[in-house]
């Protein structure tokens, strides 16, 4: 019995490790397409009603924004070729339950190679045939601080 009790525990963390696997898969492809300014990549693993929403955080207080997918993916296509937008993700928290999923990232975020800012990113997804779509987006957003006493 405890055999076939330990079988049925390695499958389900099996099958929970892929789809974790096939999550990170989906938020990379979004990255790749962020980076490179290709919308139809970022397109192929969000859903066609995307919700996209920021926290931006600052010494004053903070804000809150919605941004149109339709104009989230116009920005997208307007980055400069010559300039080099980067979001390192520093970790991935990823929760798994059916055809429902949310992960968590705590970024980075660069141009030309300078921080820009930081925060996380909470992602929503829904398994749709197969592949894990991004439904909604929000994230922070914070402005690195100066070092004390500048």
């Amino acid at each position: 019995m405890k055999k076939i009790l330990l079988l049925a525990i390695s499958v389900v963390a099996m099958q929970l490790e892929a789809q974790e696997s096939d999550i990170k898969k989906s938020i990379d492809i979004f990255f790749e397409g962020l980076h490179s300014g290709d919308t139809l990549k970022i397109k192929s693993v969000c859903a066609d009603k995307m919700i996209l929403q920021s926290v931006m955080e600052s010494l004053k207080g903070s804000k809150f924004s919605h941004e149109d997918i339709s104009e989230f993916y116009k920005s997208i296509a307007s980055i400069p070729k010559d300039m080099k937008i980067e979001e390192r993700l520093l970790k991935y928290k990823i929760q798994v339950d059916g055809s429902m999923a949310h992960a968590w990232t705590p970024y980075e975020f660069y141009i030309n190679g300078k921080l820009s800012h930081s925060g996380v990113n909470s992602f929503q997804f829904y398994k749709d045939n197969g592949v894990w779509k991004i439904v909604y987006i929000i994230d922070t957003r914070r402005a690195p601080q100066p070092p004390k006493g500048e």
